[in-house]
Formats: structure tokens, C-alpha cells, sequence
């Protein structure tokens, strides 16, 4: 006991220095952000933070807004962003040194003098990537990811990093060392995650560009609940090397990184910077593919695949209508629509999903939570890890059978020990991939409008609707490029006709989510928007359509 008390003691110690060095970032940003306002006084800032990242590229490379102008524009709002929502973990105070060296002359990339935002997991040279757990507090990446290196040769200037749920598998945004990050449009409510630190701080304009990584969501979801643009491209097109994973080694559900920005413009303009020469050589396993600019310039008719349900989470009456009054907008702008019938999405989120990323019972994730100070939100799959494979079994069939609903065996879905799963893990999700690009070509798509969840959930709720992800996880699972576009709000017509919701199965899980959707009036409302593999530069251009109707 003695031991377990000196050894919890030393953890508080940690979280106590990592909160004390958290303090002294946004004491930094004050002083920096005060002084550059005293010195520079004519400095219009409420212009400056009101460009998307186009114009203010151009201002920056055609001069008439130098990079310091923007830089302590943007310090200053973030910190005034995160005091209101607890968004930022750190202030990468290097940023100061390299906007020195921004000012010299010099061939500027397409990021010249942008200061860009950056997630938790997501190595900065210098600075703890620490998901959310006390054991990598004081653990410093050694160098950039080559995200950031590729960033900062683009003229980029990362300032800040973002706050993420503990083990990044959650769309909830909360952990011991950081605390709640809310919601900037309705602070009850999540920001959703784990990108969930990178959505409050740009929807509330304290970044115009940021980064995050998607496992299950976790860029699609955050900009969905605050109201702004994200994509999430193929798993290999952008490099992941240097960022840290919730779940190591699985590679059934293919996680990406991807940008985060209040339009499609500025996502598209991310990734023509990224795909680039620096980016294929500092990790050759990216394949080659610039950017094809004539691919997302092109303005001919798309044919485009849809559906309001994927009959397993029963949609919010506002993700119904999001989904039919973007359907009409783009047939009347002279697209046309076929509908798509998904199959089989028990088995997409049961035996390719959950047992995916838990091929081995959850041993290698659960791991990671050994000696940690709280795991109050994992307890149950902590306990499941731990769980004899018989047990589980016999818990799943019993569930299955007598309690109506599939998704009630839902936890007891976690693989067993063996190498079995694990070979049924790697090989199952390629020929699924298959068979639902079978379905695609033979309706002859270029694109699909899906639902997005929304809208915003309370704080807390994601840890009791894990199964809520089956809308944006199973784009993971395919591996296609998927993005989120804002395309209307909550009406008071949607609330009440939430008052008749009821789900697919009727079960627990649906009304907790019929729960967690009251009382939304005005709150965003996103549609989903999907290619096939490698094809980002068509995802993008309509998503732009999308936005522009």
C-alpha cells in the first residue's frame, strides 16, 4: 500500500508540472500577444482573423500583411478561445523563433506565415504527444513528425497543440492532465473527438488551419458538432509518421491524418500544399500522387450515390432533412442522385470494426491503462479485457438471443487471444472493401452524400453511445476519403419531431441518443461526403459543390 501510494503520488506530481507548464504557455501568449498589440497598434486584428486561409495566404505572399501581423492576430484570439473552452494543451513558444526566420527573404511556400494548429498526438519537437495519459507526461518528441517538417517547409508556422480524449478512442474530448474541452457554439455540449481541442479552437476562430488524425471519426465528428470543414483522406496519402496512436499495430480500421478549416477552400489548398516532393521524401511509403488540380477544378455533372440511414443508428430528424435538402440542391443544380442501400452493417461494425481494433481481446489497448491515475471511462472494456474468450462468447449469444437487439452484445464483441482473429482481422476488411465497391461501380458513382451524427451531443454522452460512430467508422473500415460539410441547423420543426424518435431496435443506446439530441435548436448540422480510395481531389470538389449549393 505504501508503495501504490508513493507511486500515485509521483503521477499527481506529473499531471501537477504538466498543468504548471500549461499555464506558463498561455501566460506566454498573453505577453507576447499584449506587447505585439502595444508596439502595433494600428494593426487591424478583427480584419485578419476574419480571412479564410486563400486570402490570407495572398495578403501574406503579395505583402500587404506581414507574418508577424498575423501570427500575434492569431495568438491573441486563441488564447482568449481556449480560456473559453479549454482548448489548447500547448503554446509551441519555437514558433516565436520561426517566425523570425519567416520574415527572411526567400522563396515562400504555399503556407507562407500561416500559423496552424496542431493535435495532441501529433509530435512536435520538444513537446509531449500525450493522448491523455500521465505515463507520457515528460516524454518530448524528438523530432517533428513529418507533418510538421512538411508544414513548416510550406512556410506554415504551428503555434499551438490541441486538446484530445485519453487514448484518442472517443468523441468526447476530456482527460485527466487537460480537462472538459466544450463546445464554442453551445458550451453544454461536446466538441466532439478526439480532434476535439482542434474543433472548438477553429470554429471559434482562434486557427484557420489545423491538423488532426481520424480513427473512427475523430475529425469528421468534431467538425460536425462545431459547424466547420473537414477531410479525411485515404489512410497512406499523408504521412503518419511521428503521431501517436490510441491503438497501435490494428489495421482493420485505417486511421489518417487529415486537415480542419471553416470552408473547402482551405482544406483543398492544405493538401495541394502537403502532396509535395518534401512529403514523398521523408516517408517513402506515401505514394507519390501530387495534388490534381484538374480533377477538383472540373465542373462536369456527378453522379452521386445516397442514403438517409445506415439502419444502424437511427438518424436525427435534422440528419434526415440535411441529407434530402442537399439531395434536392444538387439535382436541381443538374447532378443526379441514385440511391445506395447499405448491406450488412452488423457485420461492417461488429466483425470488421470492434474486432479489428480489438483482435486480441483489447490486451495491447488496455495495456496503455495500466498504473494510469483515471480510467473511468474504459472501465467496462477494461474489464471485458480481462474476460475469458469462453465467457465472452456465452455473454454474446445470451445477449443476442434473448435481448432483441444486436447491438446489446456490442461489448462482448472483443476478440479473443489467438492468432485467428488476428488473421480474420487483417484479410475481412479487404474483401468487404471489395464487395462494397462492387455495389459502387455497378450504380457507376464518382461520389456518395451520407448522414453525419449531429447534432452536438452533451458533455459525457459519446462514453455512453459508442455504437453512434457506425455513420463515419465505416469509411475507416473501407478506407475511402470522407469529409464533413456544414450545411444547415437544428429547427424548432426538427425538435419536435424528435419527440417521436425512437431507433432502428428501440433499445437502450437509442434512448440515450434520442436524450442527447433534445434541446438543439440552432445547432449545426453537417452531411458526409465520400470517394473511393486515392480519389481526394473528387471528394473535395464535391464537397465544394456541396458547400456552394
Amino acid at each position: 500500500l505504501l508503495v501504490r501510494w508513493r507511486r500515485r503520488r509521483g503521477l499527481w506530481k506529473k499531471v501537477k508540472e504538466a498543468q504548471q507548464r500549461h499555464d506558463r504557455g498561455l501566460a506566454r501568449m498573453e505577453k507576447v500577444a499584449l506587447g505585439f498589440r502595444k508596439q502595433n497598434p494600428s494593426v487591424d486584428t478583427v480584419s485578419i482573423l476574419s480571412l479564410s486561409l486563400p486570402e490570407l495566404t495572398k495578403k501574406l505572399r503579395d505583402g500587404s500583411l506581414s507574418p508577424e501581423q498575423v501570427f500575434y492576430a492569431y495568438v491573441g484570439k486563441a488564447l482568449q478561445i481556449t480560456r473559453e473552452t479549454n482548448c489548447i494543451t500547448d503554446y509551441l513558444q519555437e514558433s516565436e523563433t520561426q517566425l523570425q526566420r519567416e520574415a527572411q527573404p526567400g522563396q515562400p511556400g504555399l503556407l507562407y506565415g500561416v500559423p496552424v494548429s496542431i493535435k495532441d498526438s501529433i509530435n512536435c519537437k520538444g513537446y509531449d504527444s500525450t493522448i491523455g495519459f500521465v505515463s507520457n507526461i515528460n516524454n518530448p518528441a524528438a523530432e517533428d513528425s513529418v507533418l510538421v517538417q512538411v508544414l513548416k517547409r510550406q512556410g506554415a508556422i504551428p503555434f499551438v497543440k490541441t486538446n484530445v480524449p485519453q487514448s484518442l478512442v472517443s468523441y468526447d474530448c476530456e482527460n485527466l492532465i487537460f480537462g472538459q474541452t466544450f463546445n464554442p457554439v453551445l458550451y453544454t455540449r461536446t466538441p466532439g473527438g478526439s480532434s476535439g481541442g482542434e474543433g472548438a479552437l477553429i470554429a471559434a476562430g482562434g486557427s484557420v488551419l489545423g491538423f488532426g488524425t481520424d480513427l473512427g471519426g475523430s475529425l469528421r465528428l468534431p467538425a460536425a458538432f462545431c459547424g466547420i470543414c473537414a477531410f479525411k483522406p485515404t489512410g497512406k496519402r499523408l504521412s503518419k509518421k511521428g503521431v501517436t496512436s490510441g491503438i497501435p499495430g490494428q489495421k482493420s480500421v485505417v486511421a489518417a491524418v487529415g486537415p480542419m478549416a471553416k470552408d473547402v477552400e482551405s482544406l483543398a489548398l492544405s493538401m495541394r500544399a502537403l502532396l509535395c516532393e518534401d512529403m514523398f521524401s521523408l516517408d517513402s511509403t506515401v505514394p507519390p500522387l501530387p495534388f490534381k488540380e484538374e480533377v477538383y477544378s472540373s465542373t462536369q455533372p456527378l453522379r452521386i450515390g445516397y442514403y438517409e440511414t445506415d439502419f444502424f443508428t437511427m438518424p436525427s430528424p435534422a440528419m434526415r432533412r440535411a441529407v434530402r435538402e442537399t439531395k434536392q440542391l444538387l439535382e436541381d443544380a443538374g447532378h443526379t442522385l441514385v440511391p445506395f442501400k447499405l448491406d450488412n452493417i452488423n457485420h461492417f461494425i461488429f466483425n470488421l470494426c470492434v474486432r479489428g481494433l480489438f483482435a486480441d481481446g483489447g490486451a495491447s489497448f488496455f495495456r496503455k491503462f495500466e498504473g494510469e491515475l483515471d480510467k473511468s471511462g474504459m472501465g467496462l472494456f477494461l474489464w471485458l479485457s480481462r474476460t475469458p474468450d469462453w465467457l465472452k462468447t456465452l455473454l454474446s449469444w445470451i445477449t443476442k438471443r434473448f435481448a432483441g437487439s444486436p447491438r446489446r452484445a456490442f461489448g462482448w464483441q472483443l476478440g479473443g487471444s489467438t492468432s485467428a482473429p488476428l488473421i480474420r482481422s487483417a484479410f475481412a476488411p479487404q474483401e468487404s472493401r471489395y464487395k462494397f465497391i462492387a455495389q459502387w461501380k455497378k450504380l457507376n458513382l464518382d461520389v456518395m452524400l451520407c448522414p453525419m451524427l449531429g447534432p452536438a451531443l452533451p458533455v459525457g454522452y459519446p462514453g455512453k453511445l459508442s455504437v453512434a460512430v457506425s455513420y463515419t467508422i465505416l469509411y475507416n473500415c473501407l478506407d475511402f476519403p470522407a469529409g464533413v460539410v456544414p450545411v444547415t441547423t437544428v429547427t424548432d420543426e426538427d425538435e419536435e419531431e424528435l419527440k417521436g424518435y425512437k431507433g432502428h431496435f428501440q433499445d437502450w443506446w437509442d434512448r440515450i441518443l434520442a436524450k442527447g439530441f433534445r434541446g438543439s435548436v440552432g445547432l449545426p448540422i453537417a452531411v458526409q461526403c465520400v470517394a473511393l480510395p486515392w480519389q481526394e481531389e473528387l471528394c473535395l470538389r464535391f464537397m465544394r459543390e456541396v458547400e456552394k449549393l
